[in-house]
């Protein structure tokens, strides 16, 4: 493949990873509510689950599930039921589930798996990967998948240094924020806030 058209693919996909989305916010919440290490699971959970949309688009999974209504209709919502059921969880959280002291009993499988589940249920990520993979396909090279397929790692590969920085970054401000008692207190609604603006966000965009 080409070194420039890798290089374009790359820097596309960078910008298009620290949009904020779904993805980048839930890996915000997760750091910010819980430590860098919840973040980067969840960043380990999410880039697993772009390996599928990957394999979709590949194969053209996406496709058919893009041109039917009902297909796409189902999946988005379903990924809104479960961003506003994590969203209710967390309001429920008592405040001594969230101090620092009781980091080390973090349930880091349970993340790395809403990581995944989140991340399968956004058909918008599918769409992303369709739309954006053959645009940067060499025609000449043939083996048009195989080039799918390997600008799609790429893509995974950027999506986690993207997610494990933003992870570090996060635990800085959540340092700040419990610096205050008062926020402190309330990390468990700042949690269930963000969620629930990451499902609204997907239930209300636009196909």
């Amino acid at each position: 493949m080409d070194l420039t058209l890798v290089l374009s693919f790359l820097g596309v996909a960078i910008l298009l990873t620290l949009m904020p989305g779904p993805d980048i916010l839930f890996v915000v919440a997760q750091s910010i509510t819980q430590n860098k290490k919840a973040g980067i699971v969840t960043a380990l959970g999410l880039c697993s689950g772009l390996t599928i949309h990957v394999a979709a688009a590949t194969l053209g999974i996406s496709a058919l599930v893009y041109q039917s209504a009902i297909a796409f209709a189902v999946v988005k919502y379903a990924g809104v039921a479960y961003l506003l059921f994590l969203a209710w969880q967390s309001f429920r959280e008592r405040e001594t589930d969230l101090a620092i002291g009781s980091q080390n009993s973090l349930k880091y499988k349970s993340l790395y798996k809403k990581g995944i589940l989140m991340n399968i249920l956004n058909p918008k990520v599918s769409l992303f990967f369709l739309a954006l993979l053959p645009q940067f396909v060499d025609g000449s090279l043939g083996h048009a998948s195989a080039q799918m397929l390997i600008l799609g790692i790429i893509a995974i590969i950027q999506a986690l240094l993207v997610f494990v920085t933003v992870s570090v970054f996060s635990e800085q401000i959540r340092h700040l924020l419990l610096k205050n008692s008062f926020i402190a207190g309330k990390i468990n609604i700042i949690k269930g806030s963000l969620l629930g603006i990451i499902g609204l966000q997907i239930a209300f965009s636009e196909k």
